[in-house]
């Protein structure tokens, strides 16, 4: 009996890798390997060493092949989804300098502020990147690295994204994708290449950086003979490009010029996220202005505080997560990290409303209504991004597809239905990541487009939820206590 073709997409995500073995012609996941990593950090520092990140791969295509019970020389292709914005600094023999900065590391807010007016404020950005430097973003943590470790940055013999790492590490290959670049805050997306005026403003040597690659689904290369051994796969396995996480989720949604155009996502996991593909360049200040996986756009709303955070407000209670009631008054706006979207990296928590009536139920859903109006409101500047009137009926009536760990949760699905009054879709895959990873290994290998092959796939299908009425009155709360405690959360 012939062996079918399986393809490996992996995760690497802050808290773990995940690589999924998934069937290259049905699109059915066959096993989902696993593989932890460790976060380390104080105060805004949020830290992992890239080797644990390797080791971890290792461990999840091991595992996922045990499980799924496929030959090695079954897999075709392989493909990586990291977590965006890290910053993995490397010497000669492609080690790494120092533990990487990730994304959700707010210690470089000061330089991203100095580097939005170096360039003369927001709209020089926009126009160049599509993204305004946060504290998250890749530029802003090379330039704090510059400022307060000069030495481990003048070491540095190359600088790359935690996926570029792990892609390098497979096929021998220095090499991004343009929906990876795109959050680095040195990419043009308008020009899909590195802007040399911005690199020069980072002093940030172009020849420290990866090749991007055309689209994530590119192949690159083949297995070296060393990663080979160490995933215990054949040498000729295939390598795409790979991407950053939220690209690949996209794509395992079917989003993207060979499926869905404009249509919104929410994303509920460690952080909140909104996103759209589309052919329109976004350039919004409250957006990221991505590029997608095939060489679309993707514009996207991010917030720190999602799942994990209101995960804390629980345990702080003392209560189960689902043990959630409307906010009934209350307004809790759980920003624990400091803040992302909007752009308050020094925040902390902000409670009102509390009265003697309050119970511990109520406390919790404010919590929530708190985490899902902060990622909603981005969506309009999503859908405007896309060149859609968010007012428009048949735009206002649009399916909002729901993913992540929250979307399985019932407070979260409940409380981003009272609050968008969307109907949502709720796909019945819950490795979308993985399984876009994994449409991006089997394109590398057979040339297809990935995103119409996760179409094929029906990876992006699912439960159809029906609209609520809009609880307005609580969305009206939340925003006047926001738009009137900005200044103090700022400071």
């Amino acid at each position: 009996m012939t062996q079918r073709p399986v393809v490996i997409g992996v995760d690497s995500s802050t808290q773990s890798t995940k690589a999924a073995v998934v069937d290259a012609e049905h699109g059915t996941l066959l096993a989902l390997g696993r593989a932890p990593h460790t976060v380390s950090g104080v105060g805004g520092a949020r830290e992992s060493d890239p080797e644990q990140w390797w080791s971890a791969l290792a461990r999840a295509v091991a595992d996922g092949l045990r499980q799924a019970a496929v030959p090695p020389a079954a897999v075709t292709g392989i493909a990586v989804a990291g977590q965006q914005h890290g910053l993995v600094t490397l010497d000669t023999a492609g080690r790494p300098l120092r533990p990487a900065l990730l994304w959700n590391d707010t210690r470089s807010a000061p330089q991203a502020t100095a580097l939005t007016d170096a360039l003369g404020g927001p709209k020089a950005w926009l126009a160049r990147t599509g993204s305004v430097p946060v504290a998250s973003m890749t530029a802003a943590k090379w330039q704090w690295l510059r400022e307060t470790e000069p030495a481990v940055a003048a070491r540095a013999a190359a600088v790359r994204l935690p996926h570029d790492f792990l892609t390098e590490r497979l096929g021998g290959t220095a090499v991004t994708d343009p929906g990876d670049a795109s959050g680095t805050c040195w990419y043009d997306t308008g020009r899909a290449a590195y802007d040399p005026e911005l690199l020069t403003l980072l002093g940030l040597d172009p020849d420290l950086l990866p090749a991007v690659a055309p689209t994530a689904a590119t192949r690159v290369g083949t297995l070296t003979r060393a990663a080979a051994d160490t995933l215990g796969l054949p040498a000729g396995v295939a390598v795409a490009a790979g991407t950053g996480d939220n690209m690949a989720a996209a794509v395992g949604l079917g989003l993207g010029a060979g499926g869905l155009l404009d249509h919104p996502v929410l994303s509920l996991g460690t952080s909140g996220t909104v996103f759209a593909a589309t052919r329109t360049r976004p350039a919004s200040p409250g957006l990221a202005g991505f590029a997608a996986a095939d060489g679309g756009y993707l514009p996207l709303g991010c917030t720190l505080n999602c799942t994990l955070a209101v995960d804390r407000v629980a345990t702080l209670l003392g209560l189960d997560r689902e043990a959630a009631e409307p906010g009934d008054g209350l307004v809790l706006l759980p920003y624990l990290d400091g803040e992302r979207t909007p752009d308050l990296p020094h925040a902390t928590g902000l409670l009102t409303g509390l009265t003697h009536a309050t119970t511990p139920g109520a406390l919790l859903g404010a919590a929530y209504e708190g985490a899902v109006f902060t990622v909603l409101r981005a969506l309009d500047d999503v859908l405007a991004a896309c060149g859609l009137d968010p007012a428009d009926p048949a735009v206002r009536d649009r399916p909002l597809r729901i993913v992540g760990g929250g979307a399985r949760g019932r407070a979260w699905t409940d409380t981003v239905r009272r609050l968008s009054g969307r109907p949502l879709v709720r796909p019945a895959a819950t490795e979308l990541v993985a399984l876009g990873a994994a449409a991006l290994a089997a394109a590398a290998a057979t040339g297809a487009d990935p995103v119409a092959l996760a179409s094929e796939w029906g990876t992006g299908e699912g439960e159809v939820l029906p609209p609520v009425p809009r609880d307005t009155a609580t969305w009206d709360r939340i925003a006047g206590v926001l738009d009137r405690a900005e200044p103090l959360l700022t400071d």
